[in-house]
């Protein structure tokens, strides 16, 4: 761990926040050489069947076009799925644009448009005509169910549902009181600002540069070597800035593939930019059933859990979460039986969404403890109370750390749960009724291998060097506050290089790994820095530090001294003057300790608190307030860790009130592909958010002890404003998103 810290932990803003506001932040379709083509992709306008006539003279004649490419005439490309994986591929068959005359989802491209302005590639793409052979399509996950089934591949091994333990049947028979029931949520689609875009840059020489919409850059960079059989030195891929992505760009996505394809075919540089409409065909938070039941003795104690969950898939891939896992772990409980399967539907392969799984399974989770406190009668917060965990069930393992009941405590302490009153109904502003709802929040705190490097000059300066992505999170700026920190100098001394795919290797940005990760690559580089200098110093004559240990000295206003002795130093600038250099590089690189992680299990958690008013005639919700208390290890920057629950809470409003991909069944198309219809929160539905963070140290999550904000934000969200309806209205609503005509339909519970 850092010592007392000295701009890590104080709430600094964004590094990059200067480019952003004044347009020089270049995002991937930002870029523009003389001469370029720009590609514009037509898509299909069935779910599933089969092209049997596809007409594009009539486009290709239309001035401007250069060329047309449809399954007849793509040029060949990889054939093993082994060549088309990428880093965080699914189990199955990879999604190949333009590969056959097969339909398997609503907008899947039929063809690809090369002309030499968007506007003539856009208007040729209407004019090319299409005949299919149309199958029926399935994509009611309700009337589909009964074909679920287990994976056969366990996408990632944690994902596996536990063995059972007890014997959760017969205790549920047997206990007192007990609730079953059944949540839907409804899919939902990603919404990042930044429209996918590909800008491929040719060299005749054969390179390639490529700015790309992605979480990772050496993730795309190998996907296009390996479906196209190139030289990973000479291609770059670049993502220097992202405007937004919440893992929907974890993932390549078929315009990188299409814009290199056309830029190794015609041997020119090619951009793609999606329309808004297609964001909505590329992947989703999928639809799911889950079946909870819980049993609680006369004093709250739980006594059986039992969590079935169904999730949509592809007809291609298995798509895979963790959902169900969570009930196994979040309480202490002696009898759990947990189960997990899909269902394949014909719509694109979901994806990773915010929170994957656990926004799905926390959901219902913390719905079902709602009903079940009422049932025994005690007070939702007491009842988890009761049942606190401090050992990971699941996996057997001790917890890290486990801040939850001060999340608890000073959550509800800010909210003011003790004047709650606890019947529904009972709390009135004026005409509206008053609901006061909580649940908990938890997410797997995780790192991954990363690298850096950092290189300090004799001024101060200094330079860091990842190739992790920044999506919105402020990577840029606590990568800077780390290096900064370490040797003591301003902030805006550091210059923070990330988002190249030559740069050192790191992962994915996703799953809230990054800080931890690259963020501990970072620290180790530093370290090792100083390490460096150390030595050199030690090489001085009548040097001070002659006998110093590394764990004994640091940079102090540009000086290499004793931590407990700031006389006894060298300046930093002399130590390299006399070395005959001007600066030191070196190189961290880290990843999780085995040995720890075989012991323990690591996890951030929340305890959201809501209030929503309800017009009682018109059952209009409005969420004026929210309290959403977090544990998260140590926080690098309250001011860019604060916009990430901010961000969490928005998104968690618009899964419980208001996000709903709506499919025509009969056509398997979706309705509202487009943010008119697609409802968000606007700023008018956002009232009062408060975030806390509660103090944590963990020294065995991460060396920066650091576990990770993008998704806690978001987890348990959704159940605390149903659970708010139920206390405002007394109407169970169990299927997501809660919206008017679901309250109108559903019966006050006595």
């Amino acid at each position: 761990m850092f010592n007392q810290s000295k701009i890590v932990g104080l709430p600094v803003s964004r590094i990059d926040g200067p480019l952003k506001v004044t347009g020089q932040a270049k995002y991937a379709a930002e870029h523009f050489e003389p001469g370029m083509l720009f590609g514009h992709v037509a898509l299909a306008t069935i779910a599933c069947g089969r092209i049997s006539y596809i007409y594009t003279g009539a486009a290709e004649r239309l001035a401007g076009v250069i060329k047309i490419y449809t399954h007849e005439n793509r040029p060949k490309l990889a054939y093993r799925d082994k060549k088309w994986k990428d880093e965080v591929a699914l189990p199955g068959h990879p999604f190949r644009a333009l590969e056959s005359d097969r339909v398997l989802f609503d907008g899947q491209p039929v063809a690809f448009i090369i002309a030499e302005t968007p506007e003539a590639a856009r208007d040729a793409a209407v004019l090319i005509k299409v005949e299919y052979a149309i199958d029926e399509p399935h994509t009611d996950i309700i009337a589909e169910q009964h074909n679920s089934y287990e994976p056969p591949v366990a996408r990632m091994k944690q994902f596996l549902p536990p063995p059972p333990r007890g014997d959760a049947e017969n205790a549920f028979s047997a206990a007192t009181y007990k609730i079953s029931a059944d949540y839907i949520i409804e899919g939902e689609h990603h919404n990042p600002m930044e429209l996918f875009s590909t800008t491929v840059l040719f060299e005749q020489d054969g390179e390639l540069t490529i700015h790309d919409k992605t979480q990772g850059s050496q993730n795309a960079r190998d996907h296009v070597c390996g479906v196209f059989g190139l030289d990973p030195e000479k291609v770059v891929v670049k993502n220097s800035f992202v405007g937004g992505a919440f893992g929907q760009a974890l993932r390549p996505k078929y315009n990188l593939v299409l814009a290199v394809m056309a830029s190794l075919d015609l041997r020119r540089s090619i951009k793609v930019e999606m329309t808004r409409r297609e964001m909505f065909y590329l992947t989703w938070r999928p639809s799911s059933i889950q079946a909870v039941s819980l049993a609680a003795d006369k004093d709250g104690h739980l006594q059986s859990v039992m969590h079935h969950a169904v999730h949509a898939t592809s007809r291609y891939e298995d798509y895979q979460e963790n959902v169900a896992n969570w009930s196994g772990l979040a309480y202490k409980c002696d009898n759990a039986k947990l189960s997990y399967e899909i269902v394949q539907l014909d719509m694109a392969t979901p994806g990773d969404m915010r929170a994957p799984g656990a926004a799905t399974g926390v959901t219902a989770l913390e719905t079902a403890m709602d009903e079940l406190a009422y049932t025994v009668g005690i007070d939702p917060m007491e009842l988890r109370i009761r049942n606190f965990a401090h050992r990971d069930q699941d996996k057997d393992k001790a917890i890290t750390s486990k801040a939850l009941h001060a999340c608890y405590r000073e959550g509800a302490a800010r909210f003011g749960w003790a004047e709650r009153s606890p019947q529904p109904r009972s709390m009135r502003d004026g005409h509206d009724l008053v609901g006061w709802g909580m649940a908990g929040g938890i997410w797997e705190a995780m790192m991954a291998p990363a690298e850096a490097t950092v290189r300090l000059f004799a001024d101060g300066r200094s330079v860091v060097s990842a190739a992790a992505s920044d999506i919105g999170t402020g990577t840029y700026t606590i990568l800077a506050q780390l290096a900064a920190e370490a040797f003591d100098t301003p902030i805006n001394s550091v210059t923070v290089k990330i988002g190249v795919s030559s740069l050192p290797k790191t992962g994915v940005q996703g799953g809230s790994w990054t800080a931890a990760s690259t963020g501990s690559a970072v620290q180790k580089a530093a370290k090792t820095v100083i390490k460096t200098l150390l030595g050199h110093a030690r090489k001085m004559e009548n040097s001070p530090l002659a006998d110093a240990s590394e764990e004994h000295v640091e940079i102090a206003e540009g000086r290499l001294v004793l931590e407990s002795n700031h006389q006894a130093g060298i300046a930093v600038a002399d130590i390299m003057e006399a070395t005959g250099i001007s600066s030191i590089e070196e190189h961290g690189k880290v990843g999780p300790d085995v040995l720890t992680m075989m012991k323990f299990a690591a996890y951030t958690h929340s305890a959201v608190f809501v209030e929503v008013k309800v017009d009682e005639d018109l059952n209009v919700v409005r969420v004026t307030r929210v309290v959403s208390a977090v544990a998260a290890g140590r926080i690098l920057n309250p001011k860019t860790a604060r916009s990430q629950i901010l961000g969490g809470v928005v998104m968690g409003l618009g899964m419980a009130l208001h996000e709903e991909a709506m499919i025509d069944n009969r056509t398997g198309r979706i309705m509202n592909h487009n943010l008119a219809e697609y409802h968000v929160p606007t700023h008018a539905d956002i009232h009062d958010i408060d975030v806390i963070f509660v103090e944590e140290d963990d020294d065995k999550v991460s060396p920066i002890g650091v576990k990770g904000l993008g998704e806690i934000g978001i987890v348990g969200v959704a159940a605390a404003v149903s659970n708010a309806i139920f206390h405002a209205t007394g109407k169970r609503v169990r299927h997501f998103p809660i919206t008017i005509d679901k309250i109108l339909e559903s019966e006050v519970l006595q």
